[in-house]
Order: structure tokens, then sequence, then C-alpha cells
């Protein structure tokens, strides 16, 4: 009887301990910011060519693995790769894997190449607008599609050559336009400020590879292979280290911006929306910039454009430029704003106030 008391009681320990782990690890799971870093190409994929020797797919996954250490040095912050190594991962499983996990941040590393001896880096973010700016970048990004088995039946006729293809591309990441230029904004001022880099900017495309994906995502070109100099840099040990901590520090300095008045998701300075258009009527803005910070709506912090307004969302306050109910006037205040240099400006659409699906927008207003 003692015996089987003491079994009992033993028993009844074990269950509790391993429900306190079950139930720990499914807080941890929940509760930890997912990062999915994708080393581009991979295999038999080698990436952009360079006469110098570099090869692409290796600097990528070398660069995507150190800043996965730089990462996991969070304890809040998991980390989850596309690839550890030198094997070769469809396009379309790669946002597939984020997509997945339920990730937070999609982050694709790869190098530039040119025929001349062009320099310094750029992030892309994807190109809602399907405006074919950046054309050609895109093209080179998605080619990979023609090594994959069966591409036709996967792609859609999806075809990376051609720029009518491309803008068929969906508004899927419409909704997460303003944290990946957050995002690519942050890498990009780490690149100069501290590794005293030449910054292409942050820049459009309809890259497949994140288009695809349903978090804030970018595409980082860490630099030319096809440059003697800065392609020796991406190769060298250093500058793999400095770049991957620099990536990092990015990632990290968004998750401090988005957790700070996390809950938190009201509109502001949006109240004279009904002396443009009726409470029906669907009122379009240009997005010109997201940040941390609250800025005055004075035309100084606006590079002298007037009729500036402001949401907040979460952690990001995003700042809106002209208001409009007839969508044809929106390619004017796009150009004005982008000949202000808000070059990544996009259309945003509100109806009663509330932010709506540009695509459910365009459905339903009759200009």
């Amino acid at each position: 009887m003692k015996t089987n008391t003491i079994l009992l009681f033993v028993s009844f320990i074990i269950v509790l301990t391993f429900s306190s782990f079950t139930e720990n690890e499914n807080i941890d799971r929940k509760e930890k910011f997912i990062v999915v870093l994708d080393a581009g190409h991979g295999g038999k994929d080698p990436g952009k060519p360079s006469k110098y020797g570099f090869k692409e797919k290796d600097i990528a996954l070398k660069i995507a693995l150190k800043i996965g250490e730089q990462l996991e040095k969070n304890p809040n912050i998991k980390v989850i790769y596309t690839r550890k190594t030198d094997v070769f991962i469809e396009l379309k499983d790669r946002p597939k894997i984020a997509n997945n996990a339920n990730a937070d941040l999609f982050v694709s590393i790869h190098c530039n190449a040119h025929h001349t001896q062009a320099y310094g880096t750029e992030t892309y973010v994807l190109d809602i607008g399907n405006t074919n700016r950046n054309f050609e970048v895109a093209k080179a990004e998605n080619e990979v599609i023609f090594l994959e088995d069966d591409y036709e039946k996967h792609y859609e006729g999806f075809n990376p050559n051609s720029p009518e293809s491309l803008i068929g591309v969906t508004l899927a990441q419409e909704e997460y336009t303003d944290q990946s230029i957050m995002l690519a904004s942050l890498i990009e001022n780490n690149f100069v400020n501290i590794l005293k880099r030449k910054s292409r900017g942050v820049k459009q495309a309809s890259l497949w590879v994140i288009h695809q994906t349903a978090m804030p995502s970018v595409l980082i070109e860490t630099g030319f292979v096809t440059n003697k100099s800065e392609g020796a840099y991406l190769n060298s040990k250093k500058g793999q280290n400095e770049i991957a901590r620099e990536i990092a520090n990015g990632i990290l300095e968004y998750k401090v911006s988005i957790d700070k008045n996390i809950s938190n998701h009201f509109f502001e300075d949006i109240t004279t929306e009904s002396s443009v258009a009726g409470e029906d009527e669907i009122v379009f803005k240009i997005q010109i910039s997201a940040s941390s910070k609250a800025l005055d709506l004075k035309p100084y912090n606006f590079k002298g454009l007037n009729d500036i307004s402001r949401v907040k969302e979460g952690g990001l306050y995003k700042y809106f430029y002209g208001r409009t109910s007839n969508y044809d006037d929106t390619k004017k205040l796009t150009e004005e704003a982008k000949s202000k240099g808000y070059n990544s400006s996009f259309i945003v659409a509100f109806k009663n106030g509330e932010k709506i699906s540009l695509t459910d927008a365009l459905k339903t207003t009759e200009n």
C-alpha cells in the first residue's frame, strides 16, 4: 500500500513537472519575437557572378549565420533559417518557412552585381504599387525560378522577364509596407553612420521572395561582388562580422520601437476628413514616412510639404501628405511627394477615419 502511494505521488509530480515544462514551452514559443533569416541562393544557384571569384551564395550564408548568432543572444528572440548550409532552396519555399512559423520579420540576405565598378548597399521592400521600378533588380533576383522543377505550375505563369507579369503582383504586403520601410531605413542608417559605407537607399521592387510573406520583410543587397574592393570586403571575415552586426542591430532597434506602446492603436490628426468627403466616402492620402518619433506637423519637418497628417499604430507614427476623395488626384500628390525626396511614398485609403485596404477602396469607389 505504501509503495503504491509513493508511486502515485511520484507520478503526480512527473505529470505536474511535464505540464509545467509544456506550458512554459508554449508561453516561450508564443512570446518570442521570431525572425526568419534567408541566405539568398545556395546549392546549384550560385547567385551573382564575379570575375574576382567572390561567391554570393557563400557570402550571404555566412552573413546570415552571423546575424543569427547576434540575435540569439537575446532570450526573447527566436531565429529560424531558410538554410544553414550550401543547399538549394526553391524560391517559393523561402517565404513559406516564414509564414508557417508565424514570423514577425523576414530578412533576406544578398549581394549585388553590375557591369561597372558600382558599389554600396541597398535594402528593398515590396513595390506594392507594382510600378516596375527597379525592374532589373527584381528580374535578377526572381530568375532563380527557372532553376526549379515544374516552375510553371508553382508560379502560375509568373515570368521574371516580363514587366507585365510583375504588374499582376497583388497588394498582399500592403499592410506591412511601413514597418518594412522602417526596418530597411534602420539597417541602411547603420551601414552609413556606423560602418561609413555608401548607401544607395531604401528601394522598392516586385520581388517574389518578399511578396509572398505575411509579415514585414526586407531584402538586403549587402554590396557589390563585382566591385573589386567591396567584393573583397564582403568576402572577408571582418566585413561579414561588421555587416551582420549592423543588420542585427537594426533588427533589435526595430523590435524596441515596435514593442513600445504595442497595445496602442489610435488615429490622430484625421478629424478633418469630413471636410473633404462625406462619411461614407473614401479618402486617399500619400504615406511619406514612418518613424518611432512624433514630429510636429509643420512644413519644415517635411521638406516644405503642407497638409501633413499623422497616425499612430503600435510603436510607429505614420505620416501622410494630402488628402483627396478622387483617386485620380493621387498621382499628382504622389509626384509632389517624390519631388521633395519621398521616393518610397505610396497611396493609403481611409474610410470613416479608419485605414482600409487600397484594394477594397478601389473596389468600392467610383473614381
